[in-house]
């Protein structure tokens, strides 16, 4: 039986966006990991923190709560990098309604307390499955060779991972639309591997690693060592 939808994300009030923020502030790794992968950005930052290479989205309950708490945050103008023409109506048709896309002042301004949803949980996603199960973890294959993470994902701590499936948990509960909405998205991952002939790498939510069939789902526990590595962070 599927949860009855009373409400959407999108007008949560500012004390549940708060507390859903409370939730999920874990530090993914011990150290900083803006910082190891910082240094092979062009500019010397972290990829998740330049709006050139991902936009992050907010819900319009997220905007409403930070506005009057923060400056760090505006509307996202499309005009930010201007050596990389961005197709405004593109991205802003592909948003889910009662999201909009958003641009901070940058990671050396970054105020931990007001990052948003879409900060907290990169580069990763809940994972469902074709069976409409939330499994565990995985990532935003965009960002493989970018994202020093994505190829040191035991460095992910039991913190992180748990108030990740816990606040997953229970938005999926209340909201139905976002559950689908990262049902779609898991998907799409299978489709993408599938045609890449690769495994799925998944941070299971009973613990340790799993590499996914893309065409079965069979999900084969492995250790950390046989994770996949990256670009710049294959050594």
């Amino acid at each position: 039986m599927k949860t009855r939808l009373l409400r959407s994300p999108a007008d949560l009030n500012s004390t549940e966006i708060l507390a859903l923020y409370a939730g999920l502030n874990q530090p993914i790794a011990a150290l900083d990991c803006g910082a190891q992968c910082a240094p092979q950005h062009p500019l010397g930052k972290p990829f998740c923190c330049d709006i050139c290479h991902a936009v992050p989205a907010a819900h319009l309950s997220e905007w409403a709560t930070l506005q009057t708490r923060t400056q760090l945050w505006h509307s996202w103008r499309g005009d930010e990098c201007a050596a990389e023409p961005v197709d405004r109506s593109e991205l802003e048709d592909s948003l889910p309604s009662g999201m909009i896309l958003l641009a901070c002042l940058g990671h050396q301004a970054c105020e931990r307390d007001y990052r948003l949803l879409s900060c907290r949980q990169f580069p990763f996603f809940p994972y469902v499955t074709s069976d409409y199960r939330f499994i565990g973890l995985s990532y935003d294959w965009e960002f493989e060779d970018k994202c020093w993470v994505i190829s040191n994902l035991a460095q992910v701590t039991p913190a992180y991972r748990a108030q990740f499936i816990a606040t997953y948990d229970q938005l999926f509960a209340l909201f139905q639309d976002e559950f689908e909405s990262y049902a779609l998205r898991s998907q799409e991952m299978r489709e993408v591997f599938a045609e890449k002939r690769r495994r799925i790498p998944l941070l299971h939510r009973n613990g340790g690693y799993a590499l996914i069939s893309p065409h079965s789902e069979r999900a084969r526990r492995v250790a950390a060592r046989a994770l996949p590595k990256f670009g710049p962070y294959l050594a």
